[in-house]
């Protein structure tokens, strides 16, 4: 039997699909090793949102021909859509499939030969129409179901689109049957995943579905304990999404809302599709909503034509907004994007300064958050993450807490009282079963 092994850059929605592609390789009776265990097929599954998921591809490869013995070697994923030649030419690479092929990848390798030729299967991006199921299982408490592909927005510094195509959907039916089959598995948690996962319902170019009606399928699911929305747009979180989490069973006060600036001057720049006094009517409905709802956001740093002072606005936005962290990115150049031609470039220095004085400034944000509920007893799903004699997991408004280790807690949802804040973001907790849980 050969054995494969599997290796994940970037995004949750990378993650559901190798999974899925890893069952894929069961069925045809593959053997799942981990990616030292001499595996005879390494799969990388790749990112290209920054240069720095370029850079790790390279250093992946040559680690996968360090852990086995002249291993096949696939590339797939968002990098080897957008530069399938320059990875072939990566010493120890046998092939290379782009959005459209790398579902097909075992049809397509029969029987992963060795070719003297690194072998490319990447059509151009519009041949990828086909939406394909995917979500992640065994892998976690948690399971990210993918419910939606590609994009058509047209953020200038975005290679989304070019790597992943347009948008399209799943049918609710497929989701929920999809829902269902992940509950049998006892995980507990679902968090729905996309490019822009608030755009579900697109299907051969016609919307046909909205994303409330989405999750309000999905809320009527028996044996799944919390869904969770990975990431949605300001402009698609509507007021109706808002109120229909704050009032369901199953999905839980938790939102990440892409911002990426707080400057109206720099959102036309990165043609958003909404203004700074639009994200902050967002907050504001979530909060009068759900007060203990955690809202993260990403937020980029050092685009062309960022002053100083445009910075600070954004700094000073963020300061005063009622949020609970921050996603930080460095911006990085990206080959065929609008950004490249906008503005003046910021120097890699000052960049970097202001990522720092933003991650400084989630911190705060965070510590803040996690105080709100010391001495409050909340349900906490644990997570087989272990370490330091502690184990961990996450309240439903995504709070991070780790308590003695106890085996019994793995993959079990627990009452725990919130003791103290601490360092790296992890709130102390101790178990107490018999106390209702707590809500501000």
């Amino acid at each position: 039997m050969k054995k494969v092994a599997f290796y994940t850059l970037g995004c949750k929605l990378n993650f559901s699909e190798t999974s899925s592609i890893m069952r894929m390789f069961q069925q045809h009776s593959y053997q799942k090793v981990e990616f030292y265990d001499s595996p005879d097929i390494i799969v990388v599954n790749t990112c290209s949102v920054t240069d720095n998921a370029d850079r790790k591809c390279r250093q992946v490869v040559k680690e996968a021909k360090k852990a086995s013995h002249d291993p096949y070697i696939i590339i797939i994923g968002c990098y080897a859509q957008l530069k399938p030649q320059e990875i072939a030419e990566i010493p120890g690479v046998d092939a290379v499939l782009g959005a459209s092929e790398k579902f097909r990848l075992i049809e397509l390798l029969d029987g992963f030969e060795k070719h003297p030729k690194t072998r490319v299967y990447a059509s151009d991006i519009a041949e990828a129409t086909t939406f394909n199921n995917a979500y992640s299982l065994n892998d976690r408490t948690r399971t990210f179901l993918k419910v939606q592909d590609g994009c058509d927005y047209s953020c200038s510094f975005c290679t989304i689109p070019l790597a992943r195509g347009k948008s399209r959907s799943d049918t609710i039916e497929n989701v929920v049957k999809s829902a269902r089959d992940i509950a049998a598995n006892e995980v507990k948690e679902i968090v729905l995943t996309g490019v822009n996962t608030g755009d579900f319902g697109i299907r051969n170019g016609q919307r046909q579905d909205r994303f409330i009606d989405l999750i309000t399928a999905l809320d009527l699911v028996e044996g799944i304990e919390r869904i969770r929305i990975s990431s949605i747009e300001p402009n698609l979180l509507t007021p109706e999404i808002v109120d229909f989490v704050a009032n369901s069973k199953l999905f839980v006060p938790h939102f990440h809302i892409p911002l990426q600036s707080g400057s109206d001057k720099m959102l036309r720049q990165m043609r958003r599709r909404y203004l700074s006094d639009l994200y902050v009517d967002r907050v504001a409905i979530i909060k009068k909503e759900m007060p203990h709802c955690c809202i993260g956001v990403d937020v980029i740093v050092g685009f062309p034509g960022e002053s100083h002072e445009d910075f600070l606005e954004t700094y000073r936005f963020l300061n005063e907004l009622d949020i609970s962290y921050l996603h930080v990115f460095t911006y990085s150049e990206r080959a065929n994007t609008q950004a490249i031609e906008l503005g003046e470039i910021v120097p890699m220095k000052e960049r970097n300064n202001r990522s720092k004085m933003l991650r400084s400034l989630s911190e705060k944000k965070r510590r803040y958050f996690y105080d709100q509920f010391v001495g409050k007893t909340l349900n906490v799903l644990f997570e087989k993450d272990i370490e330091g004699g502690k184990i961990h997991g996450f309240t439903d408004n995504y709070i991070r807490v780790a308590v003695d280790f106890d085996p019994e807690y793995i993959n079990q949802l627990m009452m725990v009282k919130m003791v103290k804040s601490g360092a790296n973001g992890i709130m102390q907790g101790e178990v107490v079963n018999s106390v209702p849980a707590q809500f501000c």
